[in-house]
Parts: structure tokens; sequence; C-alpha cells
């Protein structure tokens, strides 16, 4: 057992383990998480906007953009967040634990911070594959509340180790001139950094206390007195390890956001061109048990400004003035794909209503029992050109999965917001 703990302990040695490579990444995973701050919260308040916001209907693909960042930038923070674990990994086993007020909310924010990011990325990677059994709360809600969790511990983790990050921040003041890493030196009692004597240190946990001793004990060679342990990994090949996991996960999992990266999309859900009407799906007719409503002969789409209401069967619609627009289709799992729709303008069919320039709209779905059933759409989208009620896609008549007989398509706007199956247009007072 001794010789086996021993060579694991040796086999995990690494020169990464140091505070100028803890700050590199640190940072690099900051960049990382902050990015999905940004990206999270534009995609909530698009799905649930203050009553005083407007937002863009230009540059169209803003969202698509905007949520394949999210999503790439989730999935990057897995390599991050792991090579961070590994190059702190001795320190997680401090003897005494804590040694002062300031080192337990150091060691309080990163625990907090950990374990916060864990489930937030990973129920954000879940959640791309729709995999919501695996979620014992509601997804959207928890991934929101977790987000103000995340950030704030990073904020309060970044305060407190602000001069070790300072000292770190540049590669010139991180290394004496034989290549060893620039350590501060602790203060023997408070444990805080008096950020002017410096030392070099070994790679290793205190020895001090149970932990030191039980880890002073596995690295010595069995029946010899003490062997001094070998870094196995250079600090290039552990960057070089980390770059290219990175990588390969942008590589083989980006397309379904971006289509530069199509031929390469091996592990995402969607891909680019694959669906009816040449377009992925994200929720079928038969999920929405809308079957049998969507193809009823009789179907009609309602038109409402208070008192004054007009009922359009299909027929009645396509005898509009049509249009042809190309829009992405950009989901909040972080697919997208540009597609051609035509169908009449949503502006027009406002006013055949006589609704006022800056009115808002409802849009409410043949599918029941969804929080995604009834939509809000501000007059911004209202009054686009783009906006249309859409009749036809990618040259074809609407598939029922894509939203037969009529769906809503707008710019720049999260797809779970166009709404699919229509059935009712009404001006919100």
């Amino acid at each position: 057992m001794h010789r086996l703990l021993h060579d694991v302990r040796r086999s995990l040695a690494s020169p990464s383990r140091n505070p100028r490579m803890a700050t590199v990444l640190g940072r690099l995973l900051a960049i990382a998480f902050l990015v999905c701050f940004g990206t999270g919260l534009f995609s909530h308040y698009l799905q649930e906007p203050l009553p005083w916001m407007v937002f863009p209907t230009r540059p169209v693909w803003i969202y698509q953009v905007s949520q394949g960042l999210h999503i790439t930038a989730g999935i990057v923070c897995f390599p991050l967040l792991l090579g961070k674990l590994y190059t702190v990994f001795p320190e997680l086993f401090q003897s005494p634990p804590v040694r002062s007020v300031r080192h337990f909310f150091e060691r309080a924010s990163i625990a907090v911070f950990v374990a916060a990011s864990i489930v937030e990325i990973t129920i954000g990677l879940l959640n791309t594959f729709q995999l919501y059994a695996f979620f014992p709360f509601p997804f959207r809600q928890t991934h929101f509340a977790l987000s103000f969790v995340v950030i704030g511990s990073l904020a309060i983790h970044i305060a407190i180790k602000l001069p070790t990050i300072a000292q770190y921040w540049r590669k010139r003041d991180s290394y004496e001139a034989d290549g060893s890493v620039v350590r501060i030196a602790e203060a023997p009692q408070s444990g805080e950094h008096d950020g002017r004597d410096r030392e070099v240190v070994l790679d290793s946990p205190h020895t001090t206390g149970v932990t030191g001793r039980v880890f002073a004990w596995i690295d010595r060679v069995p029946g010899t007195p003490r062997e001094p342990r070998e870094a196995r990994t250079s600090r290039r090949g552990f960057l070089a390890a980390i770059g290219l996991s990175a990588a390969a996960l942008v590589v083989f999992t980006g397309g379904q956001s971006f289509r530069v990266l199509d031929g390469t999309n091996l592990f995402a859900p969607r891909k680019q061109g694959v669906g009816p009407n040449d377009l992925p799906v994200n929720r079928t007719a038969r999920a929405a048990d809308v079957l049998e409503t969507a193809v009823d002969p009789g179907w009609t789409l309602t038109v409402s400004n208070g008192s004054t209401s007009r009922v359009l069967s299909r027929d009645e619609l396509l005898a509009l003035p049509q249009y042809d627009v190309e829009l992405p289709i950009a989901c909040v799992e972080g697919w997208s794909q540009s597609a051609r729709w035509r169908g009449p303008r949503m502006r027009d069919l406002a006013d055949l209503v006589g609704a006022e320039p800056g009115a808002r709209f409802r849009a409410t779905s043949l599918e029941e029992g969804s929080i995604y059933a009834v939509m809000e759409m501000g007059a911004e989208y209202v009054r686009d050109d783009l906006t249309l009620v859409a009749l036809e896609l990618n040259g074809s008549e609407l598939d029922i999965d894509h939203g037969y007989p009529a769906r809503m398509i707008a710019p720049a706007r999260p797809g779970v917001l166009q709404t699919k199956w229509l059935s009712r247009l009404e001006v919100i007072s």
C-alpha cells in the first residue's frame, strides 16, 4: 500500500503546481465564466424582460452568436476548471485547514465556487442534450440562480487573492533566474502574505499536522529514509494538454453553433441541415401533443386588438402579401442555423386590427401546458420588416415539427420565443 500510494504521488507530481500557473489558468477561467455570465443574462432577459427593456433586432445573428459563445465557453470551462484544480491540488490538504479569518474566507469562497461551477457547467451540458430527466429541479431557474453564486464566489476569491494574483500576473515577475517559481513567503502565524519577502519553495503541501505527515510518509520511498519527488509533466506539456483539450471540445461540438465547424461536429446533439425542412428540431409536434389540432382543416389564426378581431384561415394568410427572409433559428441549447422563411409580415397583421405603432403582442400556441406556449413580443419585433408569421421554410410548406400551420420567426430572438403552432395573436393592453 505504501509503495502504491508513493507511486501515485510521484506520477501526480508536476512543476505546473505553482502560483504562476494557477494565476494563468485562473484568469482564463474567469474570462470564460464572465462570457457565460454576460451572454446568459442576455438570454435570460430576452425571455423574461423587465418592463422598460427594449432589445436590438440587428444584427439578426446577435443571439445566434451570443448563445453559441455561451455554450462554447461553458464547455471550455471543463478543462480549465480541472486544470486549475490540478495546479492547487496540494493546497487542498493544508494543515491546519484554517489559519486565520482571511484564510477561512479564501477557502470557503473557493469551495463554494468549485461546487457551484461543477453543478452549473454540468447541468448546462446536459441541457444541450435536453436530458432534463436528470434534474430534480427546474433547470432554467436553477441555472440562472447558480450563475450569481459562481460569479459572487469568484469575485470574493479574487479580492482575497489579489496580492498573489498581482505578484504572478506577469511572467517576468514570476520566475527566478534559474527558472524556479518565486513564492510569496507566508507570515509565520497569521498566514497572511506580506508581499515583500519571497522564497522559492517546493510544490508540496504543508508537512505539519495529520494530513501533512501522511503525505510526508507517502513521499518516502518504501525502505529508504527519503527520496525527493520527480516532476513528470513540464509546464509547457501541461498547458498544451489543456489547450488541446479545450480546442478539441470546441472543434468537435462547435459545429452546432458555427457553420464553419460543421464538418467536425462529432459530439454535439444537433447537426446543420439535418431534420425536416433541412433544419434541426428541438420540440416535436408529438412531444407538444398537437398532432391532431395542428392539421385540423378548421384551424384559424385569430388576430385581435381589444374588440377588433380578424380570424384568418391558412388560405387567407397565404393570400396576404408574402415576404421572404433569411433568419437564423437559435436555441438556448446552443445550436443554430440560418434558414429561408416565407409568410406575411407581422406588422401587416397588426395593421389589420388597427394596432398602434408601439403595441406589444402576445402569441399563443396550440400547445398546452408548456411555459413557452404563450410568448410576448415587444414593439421592436412586431414592427420589424423581418418578423413574419412563417408558412413556408426553405422553399417548402412548413413541416408540422417546425410549427405547421403557422409559426413566428423574428430576428435576434431565442428559438423558444419563435412560437410554433400559432392559434392567436393579440395586442397586450
